[in-house]
């Protein structure tokens, strides 16, 4: 007994002292960067994913810390779990019949020790059971008892497991689907790291509270209290040291927790740091050997290991005095526990039975409260992962359908206007991305955007989508504001290609249909034809059933921007969107792009933001954006005679062919 309790403490610390390792301070916007600091387009998901750090999965701000401390959000999960009563009235048959029987045992020893052995024999309670003088009999029954124990806590778990499981499979399909309705406004101001963390590791520590510790706690709590009462019920003066003892065991706790909780948080701020730093090295490893710096990465990187080994070795010092105290009053406890009742045994105040069905009650009180601290940690810290997972789903996308959405006329034609738009994004908004913007393009006809670093060209593109709605003045298409359109409807009629354009994982015919699911074989290899990308796919190991990986990452760069071309080319909208499409191509390759592009804008309308003269001259007219607003527009010929701000990027970004072309 003395042996079994010190570890079952020790157990609820150790979970008491995890706890407050998850609790973490926040370290990664010191290194996170973004491509909206360089550009007028909010950060993409690949520059949130570029920015996140190992960090961001050790770390919980303190916010959500603080959130952790109270049990009501778990509240919010009764819908999920209620959709089962199935499972649920299972599990609480189970549970109870389970609960009883572990109960039933100590009063079955009892009996074992009383009426078997023959020391009572003649007492009403062994003559109520009527087992005989049979020694095998008592046992065989405890056997059966515990053998029915056993299969009621199987059955528990299984019930209660397999609606823990059915409740995250809920919870994660209703939290991506929603997060996949949210506008990227919403990702410009939150980590990309934060949102996936909550999505995998928030649901699981849900999982293993719905799936278990919820069970447990119920059950612990029945057989706790349970064994309680009968502990009063069979000796109240060895009931009351027990409760002393108790009391006392929670002095240590409460003086040495704090300091444990207080450096496990440090340790843990000091190994974000750590991961952080190797992150940002590991990350850039590239750079780091280019610029042979090896050995400052590495000396930093141990300064903070160390750093981290330091604090690690004060809170060891600090937990193993506390298990030493721990320990010493726990066992003291149980020795003069026994004592009394040894001594009661041989005054006759109790039976030995009775100091049997004592000792074994005791064990299950006090396993039932370091059960409860587990349970109790884990719960708490599943608290704070469903308020997160609830602020998922509870987040509104910026941008709405309205509520009777009109339609887009028939046929469509694609015809664009912008009218005096002002816009900047929620997570500047100080800064004006564009500014009083008016232009208009005509169906069918080719358009250039031009214009320095930050001028606004793709954040037409973003309201043309209608990732954003402008703060000021409307967009339209084929007459219909965009406001008033449902953005799925409005998002069909477009096709992108962006310019650094992102590819799945999948095949590269997956990848070139993820344009048109419905696309039969003969119109992918048509639109990898067009975008001058059959000859290298069918030069891959399996051609068009060629697995690509993460991220297409063993292509080039002419490569995978041909196949965001063919994805684009597939979809065959009525406007499509080019951003710079062509910037990863040599020249051989963009000739043929844009032999294509010709082709295929032939009957619809196109927006370019080009940086290459080729695409310029081509296009019908030229929009010139300075500071987000449009200083000018036109033919190529007639912005270069005008002089301004045209001529001056003719000159530099195309140089003298800008003026051999003219």
């Amino acid at each position: 007994m003395d042996q079994a309790a010190a570890p079952e403490i020790e157990l609820s610390l150790s979970y008491y002292i995890y706890d407050a390792k998850t609790q973490q301070s926040p370290k990664e916007q010191a290194i996170m960067t973004t491509a909206a600091q360089t550009r007028d387009a909010p950060p993409s998901q690949a520059d949130l994913d570029r920015g996140s750090s190992f960090a961001s999965e050790l770390e919980r701000d303190k916010e959500h810390r603080e959130k952790a401390r109270s049990v009501r959000p778990l509240a919010r999960l009764l819908p999920f779990i209620t959709r089962y009563p199935g499972l649920l009235a299972a599990f609480t048959f189970f549970l109870v019949i389970a609960a009883a029987l572990t109960l039933a045992l100590p009063a079955a020893f009892r009996l074992v020790v009383d009426c078997g052995f023959g020391a009572a024999r003649d007492a009403t309670v062994c003559k109520t059971f009527a087992l005989g003088s049979d020694l095998s009999a008592y046992f065989i029954a405890g056997v059966a008892v515990a053998a029915a124990q056993g299969a009621a806590s199987a059955l528990r778990y299984y019930y209660v497991s397999k609606l823990g499981e059915r409740v995250v499979a809920d919870l994660r399909r209703a939290t991506y689907d929603h997060l996949l309705g949210l506008s990227p406004g919403f990702y410009a101001d939150v980590r990309t790291g934060e949102v996936l963390s909550r999505l995998t590791t928030d649901t699981t520590l849900i999982q293993t509270v719905v799936g278990s510790s919820v069970s447990v706690a119920i059950r612990t709590v029945a057989t706790t209290f349970g064994a309680l009462l009968l502990m009063f019920a069979t000796s109240w003066q060895l009931s009351l040291m027990a409760l002393i003892g108790g009391a006392m065991v929670l002095g240590p706790v409460f003086l040495f927790g704090r300091r444990v909780q207080r450096l496990s948080r440090s340790g843990q701020d000091q190994l974000a740091d750590a991961s952080a730093r190797a992150g940002e090295a590991l990350r850039a490893v590239e750079t780091v050997q280019a610029f042979t710096r090896e050995p400052e990465a590495r000396a930093r990187f141990g300064e903070t290991v160390e750093a981290t080994y330091g604090v690690s070795l004060r809170r060891i010092r600090v937990r193993a005095v506390m298990m030493a105290a721990l320990s010493s009053i726990v066992l003291a406890g149980l020795i003069g526990i026994l004592w009394f009742g040894a001594t009661q045994v041989q005054a006759g105040g109790i039976s030995a039975g009775a100091m049997t069905q004592f000792v074994m009650l005791s064990f299950i009180a006090v396993a039932g409260v370091g059960m409860l601290t587990e349970t109790y940690t884990e719960v708490m810290r599943a608290a704070g992962a469903t308020e997160r997972l609830m602020e998922l789903l509870a987040a509104e996308s910026d941008i709405k359908p309205p509520a009777a959405p009109k339609r887009l006329p028939s046929p469509i034609r694609g015809r664009v206007s912008f009218r005096n738009v002002s816009f900047a994004y929620p997570s500047r908004p100080d800064a004006a991305a564009l500014k009083d913007v008016s232009f208009d393009v005509a169906p069918g006809e080719t358009v250039a955007l031009v214009g320095p670093s930050g001028a606004g060209k793709s954040t037409t593109f973003q309201l043309l989508l209608r990732f954003y709605d402008p703060q000021g003045g409307s967009i339209s298409f084929d007459g219909v504001d965009l406001r008033e359109l449902d953005p799925a409807d409005l998002r069909t009629r477009l096709s992108i290609v962006q310019q650094n354009a992102p590819l799945f994982s999948g095949s590269a015919a997956d990848n070139i249909r993820f344009g048109d699911p419905d696309a039969d074989d003969a119109a992918v290899r048509a639109a990898a034809r067009a975008a001058n990308a059959e000859g290298f796919i069918d030069a891959l190991p399996s051609g068009f059933d060629t697995a690509l990986g993460e991220d297409a990452g063993d292509l080039s760069g002419g490569q995978r921007q041909r196949l965001a071309i063919a994805r684009a080319i597939l979809r065959d909208a009525p406007v499509l969107l080019l951003d710079e499409a062509t910037s990863a191509l040599d020249s051989e390759s963009e000739a043929a792009i844009q032999e294509a592009f010709e082709r295929i804008s032939e009957d619809r309308t196109t927006l370019v933001i080009a940086h290459r003269l080729s695409t310029v001259l081509k296009a019908d007219k030229i929009i010139v954006l300075d500071d987000g607003r449009v200083a000018d527009q036109g033919t190529h010929a007639e912005l270069l005679a005008r002089g301004g701000v045209y001529a001056r990027l003719a000159e530099l970004q195309f140089g003298a062919g800008a003026q051999a072309a003219e």
